[in-house]
């Protein structure tokens, strides 16, 4: 997977290597353990990060000693039981004071010293490898986001944004999960089984360790098959979860057409029910928890009460003492926190495994769009776009460009117009390569755009489409993404250009104003002039107007033809147009049809052609025309019941300030 993109080199966490594991790793990773932990130890041993290496090997060395002291914690707990058990009598000769002091009283201490030990070497062990368990999470984190970057337009218009972070946010954790189960408990849980294995040998005999290994293989083999019982319903509940998700960013960002079409009720139902299906899995996940619980239990007890049954008689005949019987109490019950863990552990794995397969999908699907290697930038001198004979289908039975040609020369505008469905916009978005064409080429200067970096390609043209949306953030902070190094001045700058900083004055915080979701908080032809104002600031020599006032009011309209004339002077301007009237000064207006140029010339040439053009045209006056003969009817109807205006007013014809919006009394109308 090539992740490495002009755009990104500059990212201090870049590592080819590790960058290329996912893809090479994905699909075997899907539901299954051993591949995932093989596909996360480059990030949990990074090869550009010395410093996180030696804190794997620290950690190590924290957990070798930490199991060390766990083994002898039964040890000292075993010595005091005897020492109390053989009383001052039996103390070989000592003193009472002696006895009190030598035995019990230091077996104690030592076995409350040895578990202090073991809690405090635990601990470091966890604080010197938590830096090597998030760096892992960051950097996989930020590869998945970079790469849903680097995937095509086709992939996230087949995708919803709510599943989409979904994934990410379970994806995020699932790692986090994993990468702290394998080293903070699965490596110290194969270690402390070893070691009471060998310890029950050496100080008992075989039959305790054929007990133990009995024990450890039944509650495995039953924590196994449960724990696959559970993944497909784990799966059903993430499905679910996932939906209801989705469904809630999808309402919430429409919250306008909820209100405008009073479905309240509806949405809160269709939550309602996307929730009873998370519901009814979560219960089944939880109720299979229990028995997997329940199971455990009774297995470790069963093997427990075996090994203490069998230590009995050897104390009757006076070859075991008590304290080697709480000996074998205290190693059983030492080894059920290591075997819960082994049970736990698996199980978190798998369900951490279930949680990134959708992390892994993303990242084992291949951008659509990709440089060539060693692809150059863009050199731009003249600015000429040229389409030869270029042909596009979003699915192979439908085409939707069939040969299109035309030059766009340096320095002018060439508009291009058309009913809807002709593949107006189909054309910007093959200029800006969010797609390739199926054949011919697009031309910038002379060079074939699949034979330069998209970096270059994008950074040289700027874009003003119709519906403009904006990060949820400050006026400052969206104006300043057309070029993010530029300092205030050139903000501020480029919103007097755009003619939109007389709103930004009188509003209470000026370019410090939150513009809400999506840009919701402002007017249309206020986001407009926001994406002209940043397509100002990051000054490309190419211009794209994408049917950039189809949607705004005859009066904002006009305002926005001006400031949009004013950015285009002296650039090249391609102008995807729906209303006719805002591309009559275009130096040649192209006309598609079914994939195909139909007509083409200036206004005038159209017009007198009296083709497809000049049909649209007339309509679209005809339109117009009707629209005011309304207006004026509706305002010669209401005009008897009106009060007579103020003084103030009918001298001046004006309405008093006080009534006037605030973008209106500024010269901004939205």
């Amino acid at each position: 997977m090539n992740v490495r993109n002009a755009s990104l080199d500059a990212s201090p966490m870049t590592d080819t290597s590790s960058r290329d594991a996912p893809k090479r790793r994905a699909d075997g990773a899907r539901g299954a353990l051993i591949p995932t932990l093989i596909h996360l130890w480059p990030y949990i041993w990074p090869t550009d990060r010395r410093d996180l290496k030696w804190r794997v090997v620290v950690a190590m060395g924290f957990l070798v000693l930490a199991k060390l002291a766990t083994i002898y914690v039964p040890f000292t707990f075993k010595w005091a039981t005897d020492a109390l058990a053989e009383g001052p009598g039996q103390a070989h000769g000592l003193s009472l004071l002696g006895w009190v002091v030598a035995a019990p009283i230091t077996m104690t201490v030592a076995y409350g010293g040895s578990r202090v030990l073991m809690a405090l070497l635990t601990q470091m062990r966890d604080g010197v490898f938590a830096k090597v368990a998030m760096h892992a999470v960051r950097r996989l984190a930020n590869l998945t986001f970079e790469h849903m970057h680097l995937l095509s337009l086709r992939f996230h218009l087949e995708r919803k944004t709510g599943g989409l972070t979904r994934v990410l946010e379970r994806g995020r954790n699932g790692i986090e999960v994993i990468v702290r189960m394998v080293i903070l408990q699965l490596i110290p849980t194969i270690i402390e089984v070893a070691l009471i294995v060998g310890v029950l040998l050496y100080q008992f005999d075989w039959r305790y360790v054929v007990v133990v290994l009995i024990t450890v293989a039944v509650y495995m083999a039953y924590t196994y098959y449960a724990t696959e019982w559970r993944i497909g319903i784990r799966r059903r509940m993430n499905e679910s979860d996932t939906e209801a998700n989705t469904k809630a960013i999808d309402s919430l960002l429409n919250y306008e057409t909820v209100k405008y079409f009073v479905a309240e009720q509806r949405e809160a139902e269709r939550y309602d029910r996307t929730m009873a299906r998370y519901e009814k899995a979560s219960v089944k996940s939880y109720t299979s928890l229990a028995v997997l619980n329940a199971g455990q239990a009774a297995i470790f007890t069963a093997g427990l009460t075996a090994a203490m049954v069998m230590c009995v008689p050897e104390i009757v005949g006076g070859t075991k003492t008590v304290g080697d019987f709480v000996m074998i109490n205290a190693m059983m019950i030492q080894l059920y926190q290591p075997l819960n863990f082994m049970g736990m552990v698996y199980r978190e794995i798998k369900q951490a495994v279930i949680d990134i397969e959708s992390m892994f999908l993303i990242l084992g699907r291949d951008p659509e769009i990709r440089d060539k290697p060693g692809a150059p930038p863009l050199m731009i001198a003249n600015g000429v776009v040229r389409f030869e004979g270029v042909r596009f289908a979003y699915e192979p039975e439908r085409p939707i460009l069939k040969g299109i040609s035309f030059e766009v020369p340096a320095g002018r505008t060439v508009a291009i117009v058309g009913p809807s469905g002709a593949g107006k916009s189909t054309l910007s978005r093959l200029l800006f390569r969010f797609y390739e064409v199926t054949g011919g080429k697009i031309l910038i200067d002379g060079q074939d755009i699949r034979d330069v970096t998209q970096q270059s390609l994008r950074a040289a043209i700027g874009m003003v489409p119709q519906d403009t949306v904006l990060f949820n953030d400050t006026i400052r902070y969206n104006i300043r993404y057309g070029k993010w190094d530029a300092d205030d001045r050139e903000v501020e700058e480029a919103a007097a250009l755009a003619q939109i900083d007389a709103f930004i004055k009188v509003t209470p915080k000026g370019y410090e104003t939150e513009v809400g979701e999506r840009g919701l908080k402002l007017s249309g032809g206020e986001k407009q002039r926001m994406a002209i104002a940043r397509t100002i600031l990051k000054g490309p020599p190419i211009l794209l107007l994408d049917e950039a006032t189809s949607a705004l009011d005859s009066y904002t309209e006009k305002e926005i033809q001006d400031a949009l004339d004013r950015v285009s002077r002296g650039r090249t301007t391609l102008v995807i147009a729906h209303r006719l009237s805002t591309v009559v000064s275009a130096d040649e207006i192209i006309v598609l049809d079914g994939g195909q140029i139909v007509e083409r010339g200036t206004h005038q040439a159209l017009l007198a052609q009296d083709g497809l053009y000049a049909g649209m045209w007339n309509r679209q006056r005809e339109a117009e025309a009707a629209r005011e003969t309304l207006a004026r009817t509706d305002e010669e109807r209401v005009a008897p019941n009106r009060d007579p205006p103020p003084v103030a007013e009918a001298a001046t014809g004006a309405a008093p300030v006080g009534d006037v919006p605030v973008a209106e009394r500024v010269g901004v109308v939205g």
